[in-house]
C-alpha cells in the first residue's frame, strides 16, 4: 500500500503520533475516528500513552487489517478510568452504542439454541428455544444446533420421564386417558393424577444435572435412588431407575472420549488469514466433546487477544455455565491480561482460569478447535464464492454497477377479498435471511395486487424513514413477482421517497413457472442462465410461499374466532381476546372458568356460557 496516496499521509500519522505521546500511562478507552467523525475502533488499555501510540508507529509492518484502519484515522479521544476492569465495562458499552466497523463481533451463521427449562410452571418443561426471553426460566446451552438441542431435550424426556405432550398442567390432570408415552413407559404419567409436585421437582433437579453435564453426580444420585427403591421393596420404580441409569450411560458412550474424566474445559481455537478469520469453541465436560460452536469474522475485523479477550466476556454474560479452564489458541491469549478471567470468575463465582497450552493434551485439543475453526472457516467462504458467482452473473444479467447484496422481494396473497397479505422476503450475500422477512395486512385495496403491492412498500419504507431498526437496511435490487404493472408500482412508492433502487419483475408463463425479468419495459430472458435462472426459481417460490402463509394464518385466526362467535355472549373483539390469551380453540374449551375470567373482558357469565357451550358439545 502506498502510504503517501492515503488519506493517513505521513503529516497525519505524525500528527495523531505526536498527540498519543501526550496521554498518560493509565487505563483507559481509546475512540478512533474517521474524518467525517464515524467511531471506526474502540479499545482499552491499561497504558493509554503505549497503547496508543503503537498505532502511530512503525505503521508498515502493521498487519493489513490494522493497516486498513489506521489509514482512516483522523483523531481519537481517550476517557481515563481507574482500573482496567473500569475500562472492559467502558469498552463494552461504547462497542454497543457505536458499533465500530473495525471491532470484532461474535457473530455466526445462526442463531444458536438453547434448552429452556419453564420453572415458571408448576410442572417445568424442556423445550428447545431460540432466545432467553423469561428471567424466570433456566436455559441450557447454548447448543451447536437445533438438532443437538433436541436430542438432549429428548434423551433428558426419555431418562427422567418428563412429559413432552401439550397438555398443560396442573389444568389438564385427569381430562383424558394418558397417552402412548406413558403406555410405553418413557413418560410417568402426570395426566393421571398421581405425581404431585414436590415428586415432579425431584425428578426434574436430575435432568438438571444431566443438562449441566455432571453425568458423575447424576449417576450417583440415581444409583441412591434405586437402593432406596429396592430397600421399600418397590421393584417397579428400582427397575426403572436401573433403566435410566443405562440410558445415560449409552448416551455418554456415543460422546467423543478426548481427556480424562474429571476434565472439563472450553477450548477456542483460531483459523485466520488475509481473506477472513473463524473461531470454533469446542466444549469439553466429563472428559467427552460434546458440542462445538464457530464464530465468523470480516476481513475489516481486527482479531488481537486484546480484542478478544473483551468479547469473551462477552459471550458468557448469556453461558449458562463457565468451566473452571479455557483454553486459548496462543494467538488469542495476552498473558498480562488478567482482566478477563477475573470478570467470568465473578460471574461464575468460582476462580476460572485461561491459559494457552504448549504440549501434551490439552495442546491437542487447541489444535482440534483450530482444524474445526478452518474447515468451518473455507466451507463457509467456498458457499458465499458459490453465491457471490451467481450475484455476479445475476449484476451482469440486469446491468447493475455491483452484485446485490441484499434483495428483497415481494409477493401479494389473499382469499378472495380477504386477508389481503404482502410478503416480503430477504437475500443476503445469496442466502435467505428469514429473520429478515417481514409482511404487511393488506385492507385499503381489495382485489388490486399492483395497489396492495404499492401500498406495501409505502408501509415499508416509511417505517424506514420514521427509524424502525427493522426496516432500517435498504435493499440492493427489489423483485416483485408480477410483470410490468407490479414494477411500476414499486416504482412509484420509492419515487415518493426519492429512492434510487432497481426494481425487476419475475415474469410467470401460462403453466405459472419463471419465464423472464422485466424492468417495466424490457424482458430479460433468464431461461439459458441456468444458475441465475435456479436463484430467481427458488426466490419466486420462497416469496410465494411466505405471503401464501402470512394470508392463511391470519385465515384461520378468524375461522377459529368464528367458532367462538357462537357461543352467547361472545363476538368477534372477545373471541379475539380469547384466542390472544390462550392461544387455540382446543384450549379455550379446556379452561376452567377461573382461566377464564383472567382473560382481558371475559365477564363471570362469559365464563359460565364458554364452560357450557363446550360441555354441552361434549
Amino acid at each position: 500500500m502506498n502510504k503517501s496516496s492515503q488519506p493517513g499521509s505521513e503529516d497525519i500519522l505524525k500528527g495523531l503520533l505526536d498527540k498519543a505521546r501526550l496521554l498518560p500511562l493509565c487505563p483507559g478507552i481509546y475512540i478512533m475516528h474517521s474524518s467525517d467523525g464515524t467511531v471506526l475502533y474502540v479499545g482499552k488499555s491499561k497504558a493509554l500513552k503505549n497503547r496508543v501510540m503503537s498505532y502511530f508507529q512503525n505503521v508498515q509492518r502493521h498487519p493489513a487489517k490494522t493497516l486498513r484502519l489506521v489509514m482512516q484515522i483522523r483523531d481519537f479521544e481517550c476517557i481515563f478510568t481507574q482500573s482496567e476492569s473500569e475500562a472492559l465495562i467502558l469498552e463494552n458499552e461504547l462497542i454497543k452504542l457505536h458499533k465500530p466497523r473495525y471491532n470484532i463481533k461474535l457473530k455466526d451463521d445462526k442463531n444458536y439454541p438453547y434448552v429452556r427449562l419453564s420453572l415458571s410452571e408448576p410442572y417445568p418443561r424442556l423445550t428447545v428455544a431460540r432466545q432467553r426471553r423469561s428471567s424466570q426460566d433456566r436455559y441450557f446451552g447454548p447448543y451447536g444446533s437445533a438438532s443437538a438441542a433436541r436430542a438432549i431435550v429428548d434423551a433428558a424426556n426419555t431418562l427422567f420421564l418428563l412429559p413432552n405432550c401439550k397438555k398443560k398442567f396442573p389444568s389438564d390432570i385427569g381430562k383424558e386417558r394418558p397417552c402412548l408415552y406413558y403406555h410405553i413407559g418413557r413418560c410417568m404419567g402426570v395426566c393421571l393424577g398421581n405425581i404431585g409436585p414436590a415428586q415432579y421437582r425431584r425428578s426434574v433437579e436430575d435432568a438438571v444435572l444431566f443438562l449441566k453435564d455432571d453425568h458423575k453426580a447424576l449417576t450417583e444420585s440415581l444409583r441412591t435412588k434405586m437402593k432406596e427403591a429396592a430397600d421399600k421393596l418397590d421393584f417397579e420404580r428400582a427397575a426403572k431407575l436401573r433403566d435410566s441409569i443405562r440410558t445415560l450411560d449409552n448416551f455418554s458412550s456415543k460422546q467423543q472420549i478426548v481427556r480424562d474424566a474429571d476434565f472439563e474445559a472450553d477450548v477456542f481455537g483460531l483459523f485466520t488469514d488475509d481473506v477472513s478469520s473463524a473461531v470454533c469453541i469446542l466444549k469439553v465436560r466429563g472428559g467427552r466433546l460434546i458440542d462445538s460452536r464457530t464464530f465468523h469474522f470480516s476481513s475489516d475485523e481486527i482479531l488481537t487477544p486484546e480484542s478478544f479477550h473483551d468479547t469473551v466476556v462477552s459471550l458468557y454474560k448469556t453461558a449458562d455455565q463457565i468451566p473452571r479452564r479455557i483454553l486459548f489458541d496462543p494467538a488469542l491469549f495476552d498473558p498480562e491480561d488478567t482482566v478477563c478471567a477475573e470478570a467470568l470468575s465473578a460471574q461464575a463465582q468460582k476462580t476460572v482460569r485461561i491459559t494457552a497450552p504448549e504440549r501434551g493434551d490439552s495442546r491437542r485439543l487447541v489444535e482440534l478447535a483450530s482444524e474445526n475453526a478452518k474447515e468451518a472457516a473455507l466451507h463457509r467462504r467456498a458457499v458465499i464464492d458459490k453465491n457471490t458467482s451467481v450475484l455476479d452473473q445475476l449484476r451482469s444479467l440486469l446491468g447493475l454497477e455491483t452484485p446485490p447484496k441484499r434483495i428483497e422481494a415481494i409477493d401479494i396473497s389473499n382469499n378472495g377479498d380477504s386477508f389481503i397479505s404482502a410478503g416480503i422476503i430477504c437475500v443476503v450475500d445469496g442466502k435467505f435471511s428469514k429473520k429478515d422477512y417481514r409482511s404487511f395486512n393488506i385492507e385499503s385495496n381489495r382485489r388490486d395486487d399492483v395497489g396492495s403491492m404499492k401500498e406495501a412498500f409505502l408501509r415499508r419504507f416509511g417505517r424506514a424513514r420514521d427509524g424502525d431498526e427493522g426496516f432500517l437496511q435498504l435493499p440492493d435490487l427489489i423483485l416483485a413477482d408480477g410483470g410490468v404493472g407490479q414494477v411500476n408500482a414499486v416504482k412509484s412508492a420509492l419515487s415518493e421517497f426519492s429512492l434510487d433502487i432497481p426494481v425487476f419483475g419475475m415474469v410467470k408463463d401460462e403453466f405459472h413457472k419463471t419465464r423472464c425479468l422485466t424492468d417495466g419495459e424490457n424482458d430479460i430472458s433468464i431461461s439459458k442462465n441456468q444458475a441465475v435462472f435456479n436463484f430467481i426459481y427458488k426466490i419466486q417460490e420462497e416469496v410465494h410461499r411466505f405471503a401464501f402463509s402470512r394470508m392463511d394464518t391470519r385465515r384461520l385466526k378468524t375461522v377459529r374466532g368464528s367458532a367462538l362467535e357462537k357461543i352467547p355472549g361472545i363476538g368477534a373483539a372477545k373471541a379475539k381476546a380469547l384466542l390472544s390469551a390462550l392461544k387455540s380453540v382446543k384450549a379455550v374449551s379446556s379452561a376452567s372458568v377461573d382461566e377464564l375470567k383472567a382473560v382481558k373482558g371475559i365477564s363471570s357469565t362469559d365464563a359460565e356460557n364458554i364452560r357450557n357451550y363446550f360441555v354441552e358439545k361434549s
